[in-house]
């Protein structure tokens, strides 16, 4: 199995077209278990026989969290409308099921993050049932026994990839229903703990820009995934020609 195994499973299309879909998986208490995948966890999966079995899962639907795996699926041909943005997924999927007084579950960051997090969701819409558990417990597959007793209809899981995505996969199969997604750092984002890049990078895709512009540290993990990442695409897709 190669990486355009991978790109091949990934959804080509809107952002907007997902979250109706994960949304409506969601309200009418279907089982969906959404990876948002970035160049990160498609390396690992060349290395890590669990990252690559999850990957080509029938139980995992990927989403492209990152214009470097949108770049990579329009380099192998496939269709690929725009990036899937964990944040962003993930504030269409609150304020549904807030709205409409569904139960969620948050698990990830720091413990000041994610309990802001749920109280602001809880003043925001007093209907819905919001629980939640920090990302530092150092049993988490005891905090999805209290997940699955719950049985959540939304599940956000913020503990970065392939980590969180692992710990979903391990237990995706006790449940009948709810969304289960991994969103990496966006508790700190939606929490209003640490800001989104400005809409111009936003909207032009180089949130990555920015990101390493405020924290140079990051240069090397952009190199070691997203730049070595598109030289293995290009390599794997000149193969296949």
């Amino acid at each position: 199995m190669g990486i355009g195994d991978y790109l091949e499973r990934i959804f080509g299309g809107t952002a907007e077209e997902y979250a109706q879909r994960a949304g409506k998986a969601m309200l009418e208490g279907e089982r969906l278990f959404v990876v948002t995948a970035n160049p990160e966890i498609l390396m690992h999966a060349q290395q890590n026989p669990k990252v690559r079995e999850l990957l080509l899962s029938k139980e995992a639907e990927i989403v492209p969290d990152g214009i470097s795996v949108v770049k990579a699926m329009r380099i192998f041909g496939l269709p690929a409308q725009e990036r899937i943005t964990g944040v962003d997924l993930a504030e269409k999927l609150l304020k549904m099921a807030g709205e409409k007084g569904k139960t969620l579950f948050l698990l990830g960051a720091k413990e000041e993050v994610v309990s802001a997090l749920a109280k602001q969701l809880r003043d925001r819409y007093p209907t819905a049932t919001v629980h939640y558990r920090n990302g530092y417990g150092k049993d988490k597959d005891a905090d999805f026994e209290e997940i699955a007793a719950l049985a959540p209809d939304l599940t956000l899981v913020a503990l970065g990839a392939p980590a969180q995505d692992l710990l979903i996969y391990r237990h995706i199969h006790r449940f009948s229903k709810g969304v289960f997604v991994g969103v990496g750092g966006s508790f700190d984002v939606l929490s209003g703990s640490k800001r989104r890049a400005p809409a111009f990078f936003v909207k032009t895709n180089t949130e990555w820009l920015y990101r390493i512009a405020r924290e140079p540290s990051r240069l090397g993990r952009f190199w070691n995934n997203n730049v070595k990442f598109l030289a293995e695409v290009k390599r794997a897709a000149g193969k296949r020609s």
